[in-house]
């Protein structure tokens, strides 16, 4: 493949895409675009490509452009790029403003409109949710995720980050990444009830913790902890019935299966980790890397595993946790 791609926003998920679009795609034309000269001029030094400060300046033809800004502004950039006539490939958006808008107009220009799910690409969600899908019965799960807010970006002023924001606070981002998954492997949600509190001195604006119920149409019930207060990075999930247990810890050598009928336990090593030190345990680089791949293939026709519909639903789903 032979093609220009822009990367929009040279932050710590810009970055990451480059990575993997420069292993991935030597051959193409990588073009950075940030209106933080200093940060512009870093990746440029860096990763030796050609970096410009506004959308307007490219004149060039662009066949895909990956939005990795923060997310209270990718509705502009997807509503631009797809006017421009540039495939769009966007990190998650928390929130849902212009979604039918640009919807409607990647379906006219004949455009495709991905929108990032990484959890989906990850070997042991796949094992979850094949072994979920396979038991018919109805199930808990308990799961908790969190980890203190300051501790996301140290390198990053919390104040200039978009997870300190109401609107794309660090919980709704923890939910917007993990309800996708969840509700693909356990369906529908029937009903929802929420304690929320805070515990952290962060003197945050939104509360810092929430603890949610969940009931699905099967029946099945979850119990969902999310917190940006975890000193350590947590990522715990069980699920069980009378014929199942599964448990993880949210890396790729920590999911673990009971054989109920033996009553033994082994733990499943996917052999697919790709690690970089500036990230928790659990950030698993190769996911991303497949994510990539697979908005290409799509490209080509494959049917994308989550999109903007599906996501409509989930920060519908989002806003009534929140209240």
């Amino acid at each position: 493949m032979n093609e220009n791609i822009l990367v929009i926003g040279l932050g710590s998920m810009g970055q990451r895409r480059i990575r993997i679009l420069k292993q991935l795609y030597p051959e193409c034309r990588i073009v950075g675009i940030d209106s933080n000269q200093a940060r512009a001029e870093k990746v440029r030094l860096d990763y030796g490509i050609e970096v410009y400060g506004d959308l307007d300046e490219i004149s060039m033809p662009v066949y895909a452009a990956f939005i990795c800004t923060s997310p209270n502004s990718h509705h502009k950039l997807i509503h631009l790029c797809l006017e421009k006539g540039f495939h769009v490939f966007t990190e998650i958006n928390l929130i849902d403003t212009g979604y039918e808008k640009n919807m409607a107009l990647a379906e006219s220009r004949k455009r495709t409109l991905f929108l990032s799910s990484t959890p989906l690409y990850k070997d042991e969600i796949q094992y979850i949710l094949q072994k979920v899908r396979a038991n018919k019965e109805k199930k808990v799960y308990m799961y908790h995720v969190g980890q203190y807010l300051p501790d996301w970006h140290p390198w990053d002023n919390l104040k200039d980050f978009f997870v300190s924001e109401k609107s794309t606070n660090g919980c709704r981002e923890i939910l917007a990444i993990e309800l996708p998954w969840l509700i693909t492997a356990f369906g529908k949600v029937e009903n929802v009830k929420v304690i929320k509190n805070s515990f952290s001195r962060l003197e945050l604006n939104f509360p810092d913790t929430y603890m949610i119920w969940l009931t699905h149409a099967d029946g099945t019930t979850g119990n969902i902890v999310v917190d940006v207060v975890s000193r350590k990075a947590v990522r715990k999930l069980e699920i069980y019935n009378e014929d199942l247990y599964l448990a993880w810890n949210g890396t790729p050598d920590s999911l673990l299966e009971r054989d109920v009928e033996k009553g033994t336990e082994h733990t499943i090593d996917f052999n697919n980790y790709i690690h970089d030190d500036r990230y928790g345990a659990f950030i698993n680089e190769a996911a991303y890397m497949r994510e990539v791949e697979e908005f290409f293939e799509v490209l080509k026709g494959k049917k994308a595993l989550y999109g903007f519909a599906q996501d409509q639903e989930i920060i519908d789903l989002i806003n009534r946790i929140e209240g």
